[in-house]
């Protein structure tokens, strides 16, 4: 059994087929309030016990103060596909802070992952999950009650973002109603290069990234897939695709392609583009340092977006 692939630190594929994946520190989740400075509380759900899907419920220490149901974001982790999980710590800690911020019930989606997992695995069970939270069958959990589903918006952060994308996608051809997409350094591609990706001191996390899509992609497709490369994306209804704000990091090589995407989402005509950029910070830096000054700034951004839109 020979060592195939591997991003040090985060995974190793073997030979033979087996993963091994190597996890940072992970948050327990706290459905009661720990103590009086808590913003939020948090429970784990089980959506399809069978493929498995699961997602973390955060819920604001002030709902029961609200005159009103509160929105609802859908939120996608990030790991190019083949690692990462609600339950890390810094995702943990930037939902829920984030759920505080924006007085918003965060449901944070755990998805199959690749290589075991190929794309459009991870599109179809994030589309699932957001099926079941606007289905009745939602009903059965508590705190979901208090989410106002004619106020839903998609999130994620890299490969998250990228979902965001194409669940927003789905949800038009499946009638769902999405207010908003924020994604977060989206991880998009293509066979073509840009400059930032062809320049030297890239080079490593270039080649990291083209592993994950390596480990994610269907067999036989390269990175023109519609996935990676959104061009390559069946046409849809643009004029029903929701308002995006798209956030790039000043020192992430894939911010070119988050600029890419902003002005392929204009030339189709949607109506509501922005995007932020965050100078002299890196890609996914709200995951590792969730306790930011970057990170506040990113949770307050998000929040002015959605409310603009209620």
């Amino acid at each position: 059994m020979s060592l195939v692939a591997e991003a040090p630190g985060f995974i190793q594929v073997f030979s033979n087929g087996s993963v091994k994946r190597f996890i940072p520190q992970t948050a327990t989740p706290s459905a009661e309030w720990s103590n009086i400075s808590c913003r939020y509380k948090s429970k784990d759900i089980i959506i399809h016990p069978s493929k498995p899907i699961t997602a973390r419920i955060f819920l604001p220490t002030d709902h029961d103060s609200l005159s009103q149901q509160l929105p609802l974001l859908v939120y996608f982790h990030g790991g190019g596909f083949c690692i990462g999980s609600t339950t890390w710590l810094g995702y943990h800690v930037f939902l829920g802070n984030l759920s505080a911020t924006a007085k918003t019930i965060v449901v944070s989606v755990d998805y199959r992952l690749a290589p075991e997992n190929k794309l459009p695995i991870a599109y179809d069970d994030c589309y699932s999950a957001l099926e079941w939270l606007s289905s009745s069958t939602s009903d059965s959990e508590t705190w979901l009650r208090q989410a106002d589903l004619s106020r839903v918006f998609l999130s994620g952060d890299s490969a998250g973002g990228n979902i965001a994308h194409q669940v927003a996608i789905k949800a038009i051809k499946g009638n769902i109603r999405i207010k908003g997409v924020v994604p977060i350094h989206p991880f998009f591609g293509s066979e073509a290069r840009t400059e930032l990706e062809l320049a030297d001191s890239s080079a490593d996390a270039v080649a990291m990234n083209d592993m994950f899509w390596k480990l994610s992609l269907p067999e036989g497709c390269d990175r023109n897939f519609y996935g990676c490369n959104f061009n390559k994306g069946a046409e849809t209804e643009w004029s029903m695709f929701p308002a995006v704000m798209v956030f790039v990091a000043g020192l992430d090589f894939l911010k070119e392609r988050g600029v890419m995407y902003v002005d392929f989402l204009k030339r189709k005509g949607v109506k509501v583009v922005s995007m932020v950029e965050a100078e002299g910070e890196a890609h996914v830096f709200h995951v590792w340092n969730p306790e930011s000054e970057a990170t506040y700034l990113l949770q307050k951004q998000i929040n002015t977006f959605m409310h603009s839109l209620l």
